[in-house]
């Protein structure tokens, strides 16, 4: 019998900054955490599966679903559309497991307004230095492309008072155990835990 309904966690961050490497090994640790699926009009790559990876759907069923209200947020990127569907994340959470979003920003604000109840992350890089190093580093961008990676890194730092946590990757397992505790604490908040305590009231 599901006592309550999961949590939603909203996670973004620049691109360097390590936040896939968080939140794989989150998704991989906790039980009943579940990666989101996101709805995407680009074709597969080698390898993906759809409902896996994305549910790859055409243009014509996400208008569809665009105008049915049936997506917590959606984005375009480089000409192609992804969301969260509405009816998806219900789902999930009414089995009473968590779901974990990895989006960018404008997605991220997107998901505030329709769900105020969703708890916002946001990974930190160490400084602005050590995130171009990091994106140096990886050997795939060139220096123009690192250029427009740190703008857009500074204006999506400039929206981090919308988030409810920042976490400051520094320290890779310390920014973990941060980000594995605001988990925690969310599944211990009096409003997940209530039903459990008025059971419990009642033995009494």
């Amino acid at each position: 019998m599901i006592q309550h309904p999961g949590n939603v966690f909203v996670v973004s961050a620049p691109s360097g900054a390590g936040k896939s490497t968080l939140t794989q090994r989150l998704v991989q640790s906790v039980p009943d955490l579940i990666f989101s699926i996101s709805f995407t009009t680009r074709k597969p790559r080698p390898g993906e599966v759809d409902g896996r990876d994305y549910f790859f759907i055409d243009d014509a069923r996400f208008d569809a679903m665009v105008a049915e209200g049936g997506f917590v947020e959606w984005v375009q990127v480089y000409g192609h559309r992804y969301g969260t569907g509405r009816a998806w994340l219900e789902d999930v959470l009414g089995t009473g497991r968590d779901v974990l979003l990895d989006i960018e920003t404008t997605g991220a604000l997107n998901v505030r307004h329709a769900m105020p109840e969703a708890r916002m992350i946001f990974i930190l890089p160490p400084s602005a230095a050590s995130l171009e190093q990091r994106l140096r580093s990886r050997g795939k961008d060139s220096d123009e492309q690192i250029r427009i990676r740190m703008e857009h890194a500074r204006h999506e730092l400039e929206l981090y008072p919308a988030y409810d946590y920042l976490i400051l990757n520094d320290d890779l397992e310390l920014a973990y155990q941060q980000f594995e505790g605001i988990v925690h604490a969310a599944r211990a908040s009096r409003e997940r835990m209530a039903p459990t305590a008025r059971r419990i009231l009642e033995g009494f």
